[in-house]
């Protein structure tokens, strides 16, 4: 009977973690753009078409290879059929669909059979003799495409597009560097209507890469995979003080590099850590700052990165295990100033973690789930060892990841478990692929003006040739062109406007890549926007932009770190085995400090005069140069040793008067 009772119990909680988890992302979705929840037949639609990409996408990247320009422009009408049903125009159009939305729901579908119709005589025309259907066409898809992206995550993106199309077509009116040749509207149309532009590289890896890894998540979320991630994470950390943020770390890097985003994770995770970090002692806007940091830094925790590391790879023409081994050092020093601050928070307020006895044990948790996570490690085997593309690795491990669900009845994905990944992978794609569709846009455009290439020299020119004026400069433009973008969206647009200006002023090519997809990344924790600021603070139930400030406080070594490896590429695992230590030893000196700094305790409380020593040396410490390693090092030895030392001569004096 007991037993009965505590199953029963079991099931209200989950399900009461499940309908909270829905109920968040139902917020997240308002903020990021009004969707439409349907029911009926226009439900039973939207799940079949959702589903419909899902074999779709399986299907061309298995067993029926077509020309990459006609799988790009299905998987984006794909994409525009569900946004314009699914997002309304505005916050104040109703449930049903308008008849505008249907209209341009029907369009999108139109655009890809006239490219099959027309495609030998297209793919020779294209930016250079266009027929007047071309223009029509062409016009319709650019037309579709800034509007969902309107209404997909406002108006930024569009209007920064719509500056870049307008600079193609004055380009003989414009000063000095600026100046190019001009182009007219028809062959701008055209060019843009191309696998240059709209249908180019980041619709492409929208269509592949992303795709995949968001179904993949989306399948581990399904079998559970997602709770074992979390109870892993208890078990481990939730015995220590401040257990639940802990746990936060590890859960949320665990199930944050194979997510969507940081927003997506947050809700997957933070249902359950916030209120848990809110029940030992840690304030709301503590606990949700901490969650929103922690599911932003999964995006850069290899093997997936949020699908960054082969968006990476691709731009960068690298293998992709070059890029997942270079990022673990970075990542492993976010999570430890991040473990630093919390840990600091905990002694300040005497918060404890949670008796052993009421935690999961780690090895039952490791025997009852090992099948679920079993997919990742084949996932980093197929690409590591076995030498796979990842969109074979990607399509190998989400096979096991079903396969391998079968293990147990409760894990199981069946056929209704399968389709219901379908439609959220789908639905999940929307902002994502519009977004790299606009993005298609503004390399196009970039690409057919040149100023891609004379953006080198307007940033040498703007930073006076000094890398870390230039650094400042492209930190503060990926931050501005991130805000309430998918980070990958945000990489793309990021990588082919910045990374080519920082290399011009010195900046490895690696560095420079990875330095852009950290602001890409941070992009997400960033006031006004802040979406993974958003999410956690929806769950939390407080203010956002406190929430927000609070999570850059406690991820500023992470907006030191980019400077850091661009500095020392050490820290990328570039250089002998040496230069790799020496940088990796003084920069975790220099984020542990720096966390003292910050939160103003490190054996004890800390003195204003004494934290800014603290932050100087730890600052030194981070720079590359040996001479300033030694004495950041040396000082933060010494500030903690005479913190050390008044510590034992007050605990001495407490004796002698007691």
């Amino acid at each position: 009977m007991n037993e009965n009772n505590s199953n029963t119990n079991s099931f209200k909680e989950e399900n009461s973690h499940f309908i909270a988890e829905k109920a968040i992302a139902a917020q997240l979705e308002e903020k990021l753009a009004p969707r439409r929840k349907f029911k009926g037949p226009m439900g039973h639609l939207v799940k079949t078409v959702a589903v419909l990409m899902g074999l779709f996408q399986l299907t061309v990247l298995t067993v029926w290879i077509i020309d990459p320009l006609v799988m790009r422009a299905v998987h984006l009408t794909f994409i525009s059929f569900l946004g314009f049903l699914l997002i309304r125009s505005n916050k104040s159009a109703g449930e049903k669909p308008l008849i505008l939305d249907w209209i341009l729901a029907l369009l999108s579908i139109a655009i890809p059979i006239y490219i099959v119709i027309t495609f030998d005589d297209l793919i020779f025309r294209s930016g250079a003799s266009p027929t007047i259907l071309d223009v029509i066409f062409g016009g319709i898809a650019v037309i579709l495409v800034i509007e969902l992206c309107r209404r997909s995550i406002g108006w930024t993106l569009p209007i920064i597009s719509f500056i870049f199309i307008i600079y193609s077509m004055v380009g003989d009116y414009m000063p000095g560097m600026l100046w190019h040749k001009g182009y007219s509207p028809s062959k701008l149309i055209s060019y843009l209507f191309s696998g240059t532009s709209i249908y180019g590289l980041p619709i492409a890896i929208s269509a592949t890469y992303i795709y995949l890894f968001i179904l993949f998540g989306n399948i581990l979320q399904v079998s559970g995979g997602g709770k074992v991630f979390i109870d892993i994470a208890w078990s481990i950390a939730g015995w220590a003080r401040g257990g639940p943020a802990k746990m936060s770390i590890i859960s949320s890097s665990l199930f944050g590099t194979v997510s969507g985003g940081a927003a997506t994770n947050v809700v997957v995770d933070g249902y359950l850590t916030i209120p848990l970090m809110k029940s030992v002692g840690y304030g709301a806007r503590f606990s949700a700052a901490v969650e929103a940091v922690t599911s932003t830094g999964g995006q850069i925790v290899p093997p997936v990165m949020g699908s960054g590391a082969f968006l990476m790879a691709e731009f960068l023409g690298r293998p992709y295990i070059e890029i997942a081994v270079a990022a673990i050092i970075p990542a492993i020093l976010y999570y430890i100033s991040v473990y630093v601050m919390i840990d600091l928070e905990a002694i300040k307020r005497k918060l404890k973690g949670k008796p052993k006895e009421q935690l999961p044990v780690f090895m039952s948790v490791l025997l009852g789930g090992w099948h679920l996570l079993m997919p990742i490690p084949i996932l980093i085997g197929c690409l590591a060892f076995f030498g796979m593309s990842p969109i074979r690795a990607a399509l190998w491990a989400i096979g096991f990841g079903i396969i391998l669900s079968w293990l147990k009845s409760i894990s199981r994905i069946g056929l209704k478990k399968l389709l219901n990944a379908l439609e959220d992978s789908a639905k999940g794609m929307i902002e994502i692929a519009i977004t790299c569709a606009m993005a298609g846009i503004i390399i196009g455009m970039l690409t057919l003006t040149g100023l891609g290439l004379k953006f080198a020299s307007l940033l040498l020119a703007m930073s006076g040739g000094k890398l870390i004026i230039g650094l400042f400069l492209c930190m503060v433009t990926t931050i501005i062109l991130g805000m309430g973008m998918p980070t990958v969206a945000a990489y793309v647009v990021a990588a082919a406007v910045i990374a080519p200006g920082l290399e011009a002023l010195g900046a490895p090519k690696l560095s420079a890549h990875m330095f852009v997809f950290y602001f890409a990344c941070l992009s997400a924790l960033t006031p006004p926007v802040a979406l993974a600021a958003y999410a956690a603070a929806a769950i939390a139930r407080t203010n956002t932009f406190e929430v927000a400030l609070n999570a850059c406080r406690l991820v500023i070594a992470g907006f030191i770190i980019p400077y850091a490896f661009v500095y020392s590429p050490g820290l990328l695992m570039q250089g002998s085995i040496s230069t790799v230590a020496l940088n990796t030893a003084t920069a975790l000196v220099g984020v542990v400090g720096l966390a003292m700094a910050i939160q103003g305790w490190a054996l004890g409380k800390m003195s204003l005069p004494a934290r800014l020593l603290v932050g100087g040396f730890s600052l030194l410490s981070i720079d590359p140069n040996p001479t300033t390693d030694l004495v950041g090092v040396c000082g933060v030895a010494i500030m903690i040793g005479w913190q050390f030392l008044n510590r034992m001569l007050s605990q001495k004096k407490g004796n002698l008067l007691t």
